[in-house]
Formats: C-alpha cells, sequence, structure tokens
C-alpha cells in the first residue's frame, strides 16, 4: 500500500471533481495532481532525494495537501511542525530529523527567517504564503511553475512517510516514524468500521495537519473521493460560517473545540440555529476525554450528524472507535472509547506484561500494522513502548465484557492519595455536570498529609459563579468522597496545546 493510491484513482475517476477548497481558492483534481507531480519535481531539483525529510510549518490549506503528497510522490519523508512550538522546540526538530528543506505558512514567515539562520542542516526555505516572499526564500508558486513534472516512485509498504514530533511532554520531543502502511492501514481500518466519511463527500478539514488525527481524518475522506476544505484556524464563528458556506458532509473536532462551540451558543447574541448546520453527517471527536453533559450538547446543535469517537496516538493513530450506532445506545456507553477497529489487536495488561480480565484497569496495549516503526533515533525510547511487538500506550483502561474500551487516564496522570488511586477523568466528568463549570482539568499536588491531593483546576461559565465548597459537595453527590478536588484554582482559560489538549504540565507549574 502507497499512500498515493487515491491520487491516481480520483485522477481516473473524476478529474474535473473540485479536490481542495483553501482561502478562496478552488481547484479540481486535475488541477491539483498537475501541482503535486511538478512540486515533487521541483523538490528533486533542491537536491532532495528519495528517504530525505521535508518539515513543514503551515496551518491548513491546499499548499499542505499538495505538500504531504509531492513528498510521497517521489519517496520523501513528510515532517509536519507543531505550530505552537517556540523556535527552540522548532530547531530541535528540525536538526533531530536533519530535515534540508521546509515550507513555512504567511503566519510563520518571521519563524523561518529565523530559523533558516540557525539550523545548518536547513538548505532551502519555501514559502506557501499569499503575501510578498520573504529575503532568503524560495516562492512556492515558483519552484512548482519552473519545475518538470515527475513520475510517482510509487513507494510504500513499511517504507517511512512521515515523521511527526510528539508534544515533549516528558522531556524532549520524540519523532514518531510512521510508514505508508501504517498509515494507510488506520485510515483503511478507520472506514471499514463505518460512518467516518462520505463518498464522495466534503470534509472539513479543521483539525491541524501536524497530528495524526487531522491527517487521518484528511486521508480518510480522500480514499472515499471528493473535497478537502481547509481551515487555517479555528474559532466558533469561522468554524459555523465554514459551514454554512461550505456544507461539509464530514468534520472533526477535538473536545476543546466542541465546548467553545457549546460556549459560543449559550454566551453570544447568535446561536448555532443562525447557520446552517444541516450538511453534517458525521461529527468525529476524540484527542481526549469528553463529559457526557457536554456531548449532549452537541448532539442536540448537530441534530443531523452521526458522531464517532476515535482514540489512539500519534504512535498508533486509531485504536478504537465509538460508533454512531453506539452513540445511540447512550447510557454508560458514551464514556467508553468503543471497540479494538478491524485492523488491531487491544488488550488490558499489568506491570508485568499480563493480559487482564474485563473489568481490571491496567495498561492499554495494541498490536498492527498500524503501529509505529519507532522513535526516530532512539531505540531506548523505542524498545521501551514495543515489548515483543506491542505497542504501551501509556493509558490506564478496562475492557468491558463486550470488548468497550473505558479509558480511564494516562498512567502517569494517577493520583495516589491517602494510598487510594484517583483517576482524573473520573473527577473531571463528574465536575463537568456542574452547570457553572465550562470546563476544568484535575491535576496531582505535593501534600504532606496525603502524599497527594487531588486539585481541580476551573474555568466558570459567563454569567454563573460557584465557590468550592459547593463543587466539592457536588463531586462528592457523584463519586466516592475520598475522589473529591481537596483544592481548587479558579482561571480565565485552561492552557492548550495546539491539538486541543490540555497541558497539565503547565497547570502543575502554576497551581495555587
Amino acid at each position: 500500500m502507497q499512500l498515493t493510491q487515491f491520487v491516481h484513482r480520483s485522477l481516473r475517476a473524476s478529474p474535473d471533481t473540485v479536490m481542495t477548497i483553501s482561502d478562496g481558492r478552488a481547484r479540481t483534481c486535475r488541477e491539483s495532481v498537475d501541482r503535486i507531480t511538478r512540486l515533487a519535481g521541483g523538490f528533486q531539483t533542491l537536491g532532495l532525494r528519495a528517504g530525505d525529510r521535508v518539515a513543514i510549518l503551515a496551518s491548513n490549506s491546499d499548499y499542505y495537501h499538495e505538500a504531504l503528497l509531492a513528498c510521497w510522490w517521489f519517496g520523501a519523508v513528510a515532517s509536519p511542525v507543531n505550530s505552537r512550538w517556540s523556535n527552540g522546540e522548532i530547531t530541535y526538530a528540525l536538526e533531530d530529523s536533519g530535515s534540508s528543506v521546509m515550507l513555512v505558512g504567511d503566519n510563520f514567515a518571521s519563524v523561518g527567517s529565523a530559523l533558516r539562520d540557525s539550523c545548518p542542516s536547513l538548505t532551502a526555505v519555501v514559502y506557501c504564503g499569499n503575501g510578498p516572499v520573504p529575503d532568503g526564500m524560495l516562492d512556492y508558486e515558483r519552484v512548482i511553475a519552473e519545475a518538470t513534472p515527475v513520475d510517482d516512485l510509487r513507494v510504500g509498504g513499511d517504507t517511512l512517510a512521515l515523521l511527526l514530533y510528539t508534544g515533549g511532554t516528558t522531556g524532549l520531543p520524540k519523532g514518531v516514524m510512521i510508514s505508508h502502511q501504517a498509515l494507510m492501514t488506520s485510515a483503511l481500518g478507520t472506514l471499514a468500521a463505518g460512518s467516518v466519511a462520505v463518498s464522495n463527500g466534503t470534509n472539513l478539514a479543521v483539525n491541524p495537519l501536524f497530528h495524526i488525527a487531522g491527517i487521518v481524518g484528511w486521508l480518510a475522506q480522500s480514499l472515499m473521493g471528493g473535497t478537502q476544505v481547509f481551515m487555517p484556524n479555528f474559532t466558533p464563528r469561522s468554524f459555523l460560517e465554514a459551514v454554512d458556506r461550505h456544507r461539509p458532509t464530514t468534520v472533526g473536532l477535538v473536545p476543546t473545540m466542541l465546548q467553545m462551540l457549546v460556549s459560543h451558543d449559550n454566551e453570544t447574541s447568535e446561536d448555532a440555529t443562525t447557520y446552517d448546520l444541516s450538511s453534517v453527517r458525521i461529527l468525529r471527536y476524540g484527542a481526549s476525554p469528553i463529559s457526557p453533559t457536554l456531548l449532549g450538547q452537541v448532539m442536540h446543535m448537530f441534530p443531523n450528524s452521526s458522531f464517532a469517537q476515535g482514540y489512539g496516538m500519534t504512535e498508533t493513530a486509531h485504536i478504537s472507535m465509538l460508533s454512531p450506532a453506539d452513540h445511540l445506545e447512550g447510557g454508560d456507553l458514551l464514556r467508553s472509547a468503543g471497540r479494538a477497529l478491524p485492523h488491531c489487536e487491544v488488550k488490558i495488561v499489568d506491570p508485568a506484561g499480563a493480559e487482564l480480565p474485563p473489568g481490571v484497569v491496567g495498561e492499554i496495549v495494541t498490536f498492527g500494522s498500524h503501529v509505529m516503526l519507532g522513535y526516530w533515533n532512539k531505540p531506548n525510547e523505542t524498545a521501551d513502548v514495543l515489548r515483543g511487538g506491542w505497542l504501551h500506550t501509556g493509558d490506564a483502561g478496562y475492557l468491558d465484557d463486550r470488548g468497550f474500551l473505558f479509558i480511564v487516564d494516562r498512567l502517569k496522570d494517577m493520583i495516589i492519595t491517602g494510598g487510594e488511586n484517583v483517576y482524573c477523568t473520573e473527577v473531571e466528568n463528574a465536575l463537568a455536570q456542574h452547570e457553572s463549570v465550562a470546563a476544568c482539568s484535575v491535576i496531582g499536588l505535593p501534600d504532606t498529609q496525603w502524599g497527594e491531593r487531588v486539585h481541580a483546576v476551573i474555568v466558570l461559565r459567563s454569567g454563573f459563579g460557584a465557590e468550592a465548597e459547593e463543587l466539592r459537595a457536588h463531586v462528592k453527590a457523584l463519586i466516592a468522597g475520598y475522589k473529591a478536588p481537596r483544592s481548587f484554582q479558579f482561571v480565565d482559560a485552561l492552557p492548550l496545546s495546539a491539538a486541543g489538549k490540555v497541558l497539565k504540565r503547565d497547570l502543575r507549574c502554576n497551581a495555587t
């Protein structure tokens, strides 16, 4: 399997169908493929060869779409860069990967200039934006215009396709090596589970393409044909306007985005009914836990949509899915991450690696062709997570009698207070059911009496108020008393990564 297969299929089946819409531009499949083949030729003119790494520092756009496919067209490795990182973190990833060419978008031109001077491995920086080309950079459009189209090498299988760097929450970022086969396996397995893309439909690409969820969502729709509409940045209003204007059939969001949509609907003079959201037939969500309360609000906002939740990580892409049919069953199942997808195995193990029975919490591990090749230049870290072919996720969870997976917490985020294990997700779900809570996160803090104490960081809804004791009593009414937060902190917003995950390391640093 190679990642360019869908390009050839689409070119034969529907060459004049609009393939990409971005920043007011609409390009047909025929036009897109011509640009991809020329960009691949342009990369080769710049000295790139199969196996070389190409960094991409940009917001979602048709340029990103073309760059990914152009890399795979001649066998190069695409290395999307987290656009929320500091210059130091980006420099580390560029130097670690040995990227020799980097594409930079409109919002990152100044960063690109600084990186060009600080990264000796970079031989060329290509500006793929709409403004004037900065000094010292190459013009993306000129690279394409002056290049000769090249043939697809049809590289695939276990050949490295993507080098995605993790967030570095426990140290320096690690380059996750993802093969053509792994990425295709994940996308096809997700499609086989049903209801994640519409044949010849339109996908609104909201999740950033430097994140595995964004790439798998983009690829799944691409395999089904149709159109990609690229959103460079998410705000509630820009998202609602894009849905109203472009009529997407599929969208993918993270829970923080969903919370922002619900808050926008509750706190502004306009509500979601101002916009026509009826085109959305499938709404995918994942990347972090979601409270049943928030999910119910979103399902009300998108009454014509089916819902699918995906669970996975950069090292594995999608592992399990809670299908639309599972959502209709409702109840406790809505707390589940669904069943293992057709392409992989999932089991729960104890610290010694022994499989645990249903209902017992342990570490989630997975096996299959979707698993990464390893960490770039980090054999020890690779061996630590890949044991006997099984990837150890670092997530705690359990399987029920029907094979549904329930995520309990990150193992490293589990709080041990007074000798009892407390999983942050359970406390967060309880807090989220209070009408005054717009968003929350729970962490463990050192405590002289209890070893660790449960600490809650709360964002209140606009116009609502709540005291710590009120929230503590609310939690105690829902779960065991020892799990209730012993301290609270009220903030205006939670610190988020570019993928929409709460940065708990920042919460720990700023805890009061």
